[in-house]
């Protein structure tokens, strides 16, 4: 397995992947990573380190995996040429690609990803859509798997790509082993948003769809029916129904849905019981937030708060009888 690396790469895009790759090691697994350079020499992290490498490109040997690292500047200027032929070289003698985050420019720069599904770190997204339209970004996703060509979105999505590689390779129960080994979620869905609705994508052009949103995110729980918002935008709910499909690609039901599950996120985070949650954040039952959180994070709201909660919950209402959680915890 190799690492392509340079100057300014992003630490954890190496550390990371590494580390599910040395532990699986220790469960039985024979993987033998080696971090190669353009021009062997050794490379400067974005915290300040330098890491040496084994080799250059040109006398690395062919890898059964090539990983290729990410790095901030990556979106903000062009890839430089020997760093996308060193790219390509590598790819073309290795059984499977992946990059991790921004790596994404440079398998694109590459032509690697021309006619294939990928993603990216969600800031960047839109511009890796804009600069090679060509290919078909997910910006919705924490990998994406086109082929034998991986990508990953934000930095710590290549522990999940890299649990995802290791279970291809060895199964789950290995890769179950390796992620409770090293205290990460096992492993998130592939398709799991990668940050909240509220944030994805640029602002609406449209003044409507700009003043629906600021209503919707000011008081999610409020009632927010299309015909309510369409009201308050003085158009039609049809019109305003076009205008969300058109801009936005979705409806504005399932744009409500989606700022509501933002906050009751926010509110397990904090360490609000899932009842209460979806209580304030304006979801009808508990029932219907659980089917939100299966539909976008493939768990249960009480399973979200376990993994994901904050170690200080914040203080809580008194009850005199505090009810039981629907998933049988006690407390709300």
């Amino acid at each position: 397995m190799g690492v392509l690396v340079f100057d300014d790469m992003k630490m954890l895009d190496l550390s990371g992947p590494a580390e599910v790759f040395s532990e699986a090691n220790r469960y039985g697994a024979n993987y033998r990573l080696s971090v190669v350079s353009v021009d062997g020499n050794p490379v400067r992290t974005s915290i300040g380190l330098r890491v040496p490498v084994d080799s250059d490109t040109a006398s690395a040997p062919a890898f059964d995996t090539l990983l290729v690292a990410g790095g901030d500047l990556l979106p903000v200027r062009p890839v430089e040429p020997d760093l996308r032929a060193a790219a390509l070289r590598l790819a073309g003698g290795a059984g499977r690609v992946a990059s991790i985050c921004t790596g994404a420019f440079i398998l694109a720069g590459a032509g690697l990803l021309d006619g294939r599904r990928a993603t990216t770190h969600w800031q960047h997204t839109a511009l890796l859509a804009r600069s090679y339209p060509s290919t078909r970004v997910e910006p919705d996703a924490l990998y994406v798997k086109d082929g034998s060509i991986y990508t990953s979105a934000g930095v710590t999505a290549g522990i999940d790509l890299a649990l995802a590689l290791l279970e291809e390779d060895h199964g789950p129960g290995l890769a179950r082993d390796v992620a409770r080994s090293l205290v990460v979620f096992m492993q998130r869905p592939g398709g799991q948003s990668q940050f909240s609705a509220s944030l994805q994508g640029p602002a609406p052009r449209t003044p409507v769809l700009r003043l629906v949103q600021d209503i919707v995110q000011a008081d999610p729980a409020a009632d927010h029916t299309p015909e309510t918002l369409a009201e308050r935008a003085r158009v039609s709910p049809r019109h305003l129904t076009r205008m969300f499909r058109t801009e936005l690609r979705t409806t504005p039901m399932k744009y409500v849905e989606l700022i509501r599950f933002d906050m009751a996120k926010a509110l397990l985070d904090s360490g609000h019981g899932a009842t209460e949650a979806a209580s304030l954040a304006g979801f009808p039952s508990y029932e219907s937030l659980r089917r939100a959180f299966a539909r976008h994070l493939g768990v249960s709201p009480t399973r979200y708060r376990d993994r994901f909660t904050t170690t200080s919950p914040a203080p809580r209402r008194r009850r005199a009888v505090p009810p039981a959680d629907p998933d049988g915890r006690e407390g709300a």
